[in-house]
């Protein structure tokens, strides 16, 4: 199993149709990465530079080509996934805003 960092520029006009869809649950029915990807995205953070960051869980490869096709790239551009530990990105990021603030999530 592999973890990547994902560092991804949101687009603007689409963040709250993503954050309505991530508060109904809307994408972890996908299989076989809905619920990581909802996960990931429901604790994602925000860096100085306005690009999300999270965690996130793939065994594609390339990573994150189904998520890419099926949800990321409605909602994102220039992503970009660095390998890690499981956990590893969540311990860089913890000291971020969150991108969605309402959401409650365990990561």
């Amino acid at each position: 199993m592999a973890y990547y960092l994902v560092r991804a520029q949101p687009k603007p006009e689409r963040l709250e149709e993503l954050g309505r869809l991530l508060a109904e649950r809307a994408f972890e029915g996908m299989r076989p990465f809905g619920r990581a990807l909802t996960a990931g995205l429901a604790g994602a953070r925000i860096g100085a530079d306005g690009h999300a960051l999270w965690e996130e869980e793939d065994y594609c490869s390339p990573p994150l080509a189904m998520e890419r096709a099926a949800v990321l790239d409605t909602y994102f551009e220039e992503i970009q996934v660095e390998p890690v530990k499981a956990g590893e990105a969540w311990r860089r990021i913890a000291d971020l805003p969150r991108l969605f603030p309402a959401l409650r999530t365990s990561a």
